[in-house]
């Protein structure tokens, strides 16, 4: 009888020992409901920033005001400029602080602008997959610190910096980046003065005068953990960033700050020029043709952490 007994203890304790393991199983590949089992990255290195899915509600039906209209920019209101099919669009960054993703469509094109601000990038990518039209919103999951998109076709989980999925239906598929300029809506609205700017009438209220991140691109601190950190720079300082390829190049502002002139360079066997704006703070990379190619102005700690063999331009060389 005893013995008996023994065996349904043990018997119980090894099921309900199974039933802890499977629960913290299942705790560690589902975060924020996204099912990360076949993830292509550490699910440890994937991170809550805090909000729950869409808590920072992506905008879905944008607004938009013609340039005189946008009385709430100042000058020196930083930007997100993009111009495609013909038609010119501004994305100011105190409202992408605030929603991060904005789907569009340019001329029936459906475009998704995105806004990382843990890691000051702006990037715009087609959003169309195998003939499927995509919309995105905020996943509230963090990989390096740098926002994991989400499309809500599939619930496939996307980092910005990498521009690909990492995990779900379209695992390991890429999007198609856009070129765009991170500028001052000073400098956008004299290239573009017939440009649309997206408006504040959001529907959401937020006050998009205030930063709900004050102070921290002048802060050495990071929020969040990442792989790889570099003491060459501020983490903070702002890079260019471009792939060509397959090689990565980054040219930090405080480098190109030293030229007055175009920078001609090349990456691998194409030639390219950068032209940097110091009164607007603004790079942007050109090919041959002096067609805006795609890239991407970051902060250098998130730069390097997604791209730590990369080629870092110096003035001296």
């Amino acid at each position: 009888m005893r013995n008996t007994l023994s065996r349904t203890l043990l018997l119980i304790s090894g099921l309900f020992s199974l039933v802890l393991s499977d629960v913290s199983f299942t705790a560690d590949i589902y975060k924020n409901g996204f099912d990360l089992s076949s993830a292509s990255i550490k699910v440890s290195e994937v991170l809550s920033g805090g909000p729950p899915r869409d808590g920072i509600p992506a905008i879905d039906q944008p607004e938009f005001v013609s340039s005189d209209e946008a009385d709430f920019l100042t000058p020196d209101d930083r930007i997100l400029g993009v111009v495609r099919n013909g038609v010119a669009k501004a994305y100011p960054i105190s409202i992408l602080n605030w929603h991060e993703i904005v789907n569009d469509v340019f001329d029936d094109e459906p475009v998704v602008i995105t806004f990382c601000p843990l890691c000051g990038t702006g990037m715009a990518f087609e959003a169309m997959i195998d003939r499927q039209t995509l919309t995105f919103g905020v996943s509230g999951l963090l990989y390096n610190s740098d926002v994991l998109l989400y499309d809500r076709h599939s619930e496939s989980l996307w980092s910005q910096i990498m521009k690909q999925s990492i995990s779900g239906q379209y695992k390991g598929d890429h999007l198609v980046q856009i070129p765009l300029k991170h500028t001052s809506w000073m400098d956008w609205q004299r290239q573009y003065p017939k440009t649309l700017v997206l408006s504040d009438e959001t529907g959401y209220s937020r006050n998009y005068q205030n930063s709900p991140y004050q102070g921290y691109e002048a802060s050495h601190q990071l929020y969040f953990p990442v792989a790889f950190r570099s003491k060459g720079y501020h983490p903070k300082e702002r890079v260019l960033g471009v792939e060509m390829d397959g090689i990565y190049k980054a040219y930090p502002f405080i480098e190109l700050s030293k030229f007055e002139d175009i920078i001609e360079d090349n990456i691998g066997s194409k030639i390219i020029s950068i032209h940097f704006d110091k009164e607007n703070q603004t790079a942007s990379i050109y090919d041959g043709q002096k067609q805006l190619l795609p890239s991407v102005t970051s902060f250098w700690f998130a730069w390097y952490t997604f791209h730590p063999n990369s080629i870092v331009f110096k003035a001296e060389e």
